[in-house]
């Protein structure tokens, strides 16, 4: 049964091994590149020029981390689509059921067998897409800080080993249910993108409540922001985020030590055209803001909890599976 499985699967698993092999020579490059560039632009730049060199860092490798990670994110939907859909949706449609589970091996072994050699398949390129992937962008990651985003959490650490799961047994089932390869294909894809989108905004932030902390304004708080912004009214700081924290806001006030807003009026004051000279006058007025995230120490127990949340989904719709094929197919 093994070996029978494995005449029929190995087209996909020769594809897989080489897509592998290609993006992990990509990777292995642009881990060297990202660690060259985090020795020379963030730990052994001049003073003077660190703010401008760190965010030159961050910039050179937003694109290149960012594009790999949304590649391993839809991974496990492609899997679900291309690996676990034709499971047994093909059988059906061509008939070939009837020889094949009218033989010694019933419908439930065949099916636990193609489940977990499948599967584990699935995980385990998931799985090593990921582990590269972690590698590769660890510099860039600790610098940067946004390891708890959608595009980033979900293609590194453990979390993919769960989608990978879910995602085939999705589409085995769907397949099943249906019975008609394409109509699963595209069923599987849309309920995984559903997911990718749903659980990052509406459910992660919720798994634990966040803290919020007073953070002092300076160059290095500026270095990891995108930006600082004034009205007549007020200051604010952009997209600042902790680094390896999951930053809840987009946006932070600015305030003077007693509390009352920053403005365009008190900044212009401190204005002079020298930078140095004008973060020092900064820096007497005791700028701050607050800032409500998620701790990087809790990433961990992030991904353990989301893992164990999809790998619950892939057990229950194998039960289902296993339910209904001796049940419902005919």
């Amino acid at each position: 049964m093994i070996w029978l499985t494995w005449r029929q699967f190995r087209t996909q698993a020769l594809v897989a091994g080489a897509a592998l092999a290609v993006l992990a020579a990509y990777l292995l490059v642009l881990g060297g590149q990202i660690r060259h560039g985090y020795a020379t632009d963030v730990i052994g730049c001049a003073p003077e020029d660190c703010t401008i060199s760190r965010r030159l860092f961050a910039g050179r490798f937003e694109a290149p981390v960012a594009i790999v990670s949304m590649l391993v994110i839809a991974a496990p939907g492609l899997i679900g689509a291309f690996w676990g859909a034709p499971l047994v949706a093909r059988e059906l449609e061509t008939k070939t059921d009837r020889l094949v589970w009218n033989q010694s091996i019933t419908r439930r072994r065949w099916l636990a067998v193609k489940l977990v050699t499948l599967g584990l398949a699935a995980v385990a390129v998931t799985g090593l897409l990921s582990l590269l992937l972690t590698w590769s962008a660890s510099r860039y990651d600790q610098y940067v800080g946004g390891r708890f985003a959608a595009a980033n959490f979900g293609a590194r650490g453990v979390v993919p080993l769960g989608y990978a799961a879910f995602a085939f047994v999705l589409g085995v089932v769907v397949g099943l249910v249906l019975r008609r390869t394409v109509a699963s294909m595209a069923i599987v894809i849309g309920l995984y993108a559903v997911l990718q989108i749903v659980v990052p905004l509406a459910i992660r932030a919720h798994i634990m409540p966040p803290v919020t902390t007073t953070v002092a304004l300076n160059a290095d708080t500026l270095a990891h922001a995108n930006g600082f912004g004034l009205n007549s009214t007020s200051a604010r700081i952009m997209g600042y985020t902790l680094p390896g924290s999951w930053s809840t806001d987009s946006v932070n006030q600015v305030f003077n030590a007693d509390g009352t807003p920053f403005t365009a009026e008190q900044n212009r004051s401190c204005m002079t055209g020298e930078p140095a000279k004008d973060f020092d006058c900064l820096g007497t007025r005791n700028l701050h803001f607050q800032y409500t995230y998620q701790p990087g120490s809790r990433y961990w127990p992030f991904q353990w909890l989301e893992l164990s949340a999809y790998s619950v989904l892939a057990a229950a719709l194998s039960v289902f599976g296993f339910w209904w094929i001796r049940r419902r197919v005919s």
